[in-house]
């Protein structure tokens, strides 16, 4: 695989896909000689459709940078770009947050004329509004017609709708889809569901209720997204037989619920005190031809360790192994958060090491609640160990925690493995900040007259 490494700006990159045109494709400036040529394809007898070379290769890249090199790599030995390699390369960029760079490509795309599908700006949509870059993601919406020559669907028009309520832009979510009809969009459930959830967000019960009256008036069939929507708000409120009675009448007019539409109804009950309801209702579920999921074991699992009944959730797992339910990370971080603030961190380290034997990866949570809590019960070597399988794992825990940790280290007098945790916050730019430096120099050193410079040795090259 190609793999140079150099940053174009999006003014080079506009110049160079401007050089190198060729029947409406980007052959864009690279060096003279790729490195290595992009590695060939293997066709196999049973393949639908011939695989495209410049995806398979973008694919193996890590670096934004990469992605530009590969593209340029492929214009040099003669490749003709199309829509599938403006998407994949568009995705990519936006996905990395090289913005500037995908606003050159767009240029390039609009004033050359290239046919691009709706997928590829769809998916733009919803990268910029996921880094609240809402204008951006409203003037591709709107250009898409204009200057791209791609037809809108309602699908593109749900998307920048969501984005916005997203956004919190009320007013603009409502102008927008009040002209939906006027600007030939067929509203349909998922428009509704995103406007309903926008006011219940809100806690506008009303102004939801209305858009729900109003999706029954125009014939749109309600999903169980609709009502889980609803079932929810009303089971936060506290209201959970007004939920209860909503659910029955989803159920009456033929429309079942699912696991999430149980496990919302069992959160409300546990929110009132109603455990053994919230686990009756569980296995209720069967009867009407839901069965139960992790979501619903974990409402209860919750619920009992936020009262501290930690065995009746280890419990729990037994009881999911004979209905051959295999608990996810979720669950297991939930009774390991558990055990940590309880002082039982041994307990929750045994179940850490125990998903790791039956396969599960714990993820940034779970070592970060585990180091917490044995920093917690001053256990700073245990802290250590789970610390180096945290890092070893390419996770990272808060810098509160690595404060804590190599306080507690250094006060104990084992510098050399507080100064690994310094290292580590120094590649990281953490800082244990000027406050904690005055009490660790003070701890450090009340014993010892040389102890300051020693510090002072320890921290140099840091």
């Amino acid at each position: 695989m190609i793999n140079p490494r150099f940053k174009l700006s999006p003014l080079k990159l506009q110049n160079q896909l401007h050089k190198f045109i060729q029947s409406n494709h980007i052959h864009g400036h690279a060096r003279s000689k790729p490195t290595k040529k992009p590695r060939p394809h293997k066709f196999t007898r049973n393949q639908l459709r011939p695989p495209i070379p410049f995806l398979d290769n973008l694919k193996q890249c890590k670096t934004p940078d990469e992605f530009l090199s590969i593209f340029n790599d492929f214009n040099v030995m003669g490749y003709k770009h199309d829509y599938p390699s403006y998407a994949s390369l568009v995705y990519k960029l936006a996905r990395a947050r090289r913005f500037d760079d995908v606003e050159a490509v767009l240029n390039f795309i609009r004033t050359h004329d290239i046919r691009c599908g709706e997928p590829m700006f769809i998916g733009l949509i919803r990268h910029y509004g996921k880094v609240d870059l809402i204008d951006k993601a409203v003037e591709v919406f709107r250009e898409m017609g204009k200057s791209y020559n791609c037809a809108r669907t309602t699908q593109s028009f749900n998307t920048i709708l969501n984005v916005l309520v997203n956004g919190c832009r009320i007013s603009d979510a409502t102008e927008l889809f009040a002209k939906a009809p006027k600007m030939g969009f067929k509203l349909n459930s998922v428009s509704y569901n995103v406007m309903i959830k926008m006011w219940l967000g809100n806690n506008d019960w009303r102004k939801a209720m209305k858009v729900f009256d109003e999706m029954l008036e125009r014939e749109v069939e309600p999903t169980v997204v609709t009502y889980n929507s609803q079932i929810g708000f009303l089971c936060r409120r506290g209201d959970v037989d007004e939920a209860k009675t909503l659910f029955e009448d989803m159920r009456a007019k033929g429309r079942r619920g699912n696991a999430v539409t149980y496990a919302l109804l069992m959160e409300g009950l546990c929110s009132l005190g109603r455990f053994n309801d919230a686990k009756k209702l569980m296995f209720d579920m069967e009867y009407h031809g839901c069965k139960a999921e992790l979501v619903n074991y974990g409402v209860l699992m919750t619920d009992l360790c936020k009262r501290g009944l930690i065995d009746e959730a280890k419990g729990l797992l037994l009881e999911m192994k004979k209905r051959r339910i295999k608990p996810d990370v979720v669950m297991y971080n939930i009774l390991i958060g558990c055990l940590c603030k309880e002082g039982d961190v041994s307990e929750g380290y045994k179940l850490l090491v125990e998903m790791q034997v039956k396969g599960l990866k714990p993820n940034a949570a779970t070592y970060r609640m585990a180091v917490d809590g044995f920093v917690r019960v001053e256990d700073f070597a245990g802290g250590l160990k789970v610390l180096n399988a945290m890092l070893h794992s390419d996770h990272s825990p808060r810098v509160e925690t690595f404060r804590c940790l190599c306080s507690g280290l250094l006060r104990c007098g084992k510098t050399d493995e507080g100064r690994f945790v310094l290292e580590e916050m120094h590649k990281r730019k953490m800082s244990l900040g000027q406050d904690l430096w005055g009490v660790l120099a003070t701890d450090f050193c009340k014993d010892d007259e040389f102890a300051i410079e020693y510090l002072s040795h320890l921290i140099a090259p840091l």
